[in-house]
């Protein structure tokens, strides 16, 4: 059974080249990794909301934008075992908090397990 983690960032608009280019490094290695799919996506239709939204979750600013992103594994466990050796990874080791074109407290993640999976890849 697939499994998948998704992220949501806020980016400064300033920043979404040099955010492009982190994301392009990280989703190579986790591709050599074994990871099955790998998206980043700029937001361009993300309404704030009154109770719940992206940009609510986020605390986005007026300077910055939502990115959204997720990783598909072929399982919890590659996951793990994926992400364990992404970590460990040197292109990836270097990568902190203070190297980040955003703020990486205000992200939020987590992991899923489908249960519906519709398309090319999902049948």
């Amino acid at each position: 059974m697939p499994y998948v983690d998704g992220f949501v960032v806020p980016v400064p608009r300033a920043n979404v080249e040099a955010y492009r280019q982190v994301a392009e490094t990280a989703g190579a290695v986790w591709m050599e990794h074994g990871a099955l799919q790998y998206w980043e996506c700029v937001g361009d239709d993300v309404p704030p909301g009154k109770v719940t939204s992206f940009p609510l979750a986020v605390q986005l600013k007026d300077d910055e934008v939502a990115c959204f992103s997720w990783i598909v594994y072929a399982s919890r466990a590659e996951r793990d075992r994926i992400n364990a050796a992404v970590m460990a990874d040197p292109r990836i080791a270097g990568m902190g908090p203070d190297t980040m074109p955003f703020d990486g407290k205000r992200m939020i993640f987590g992991g899923f397990s489908p249960i519906v999976q519709l398309g090319a890849s999902g049948g």
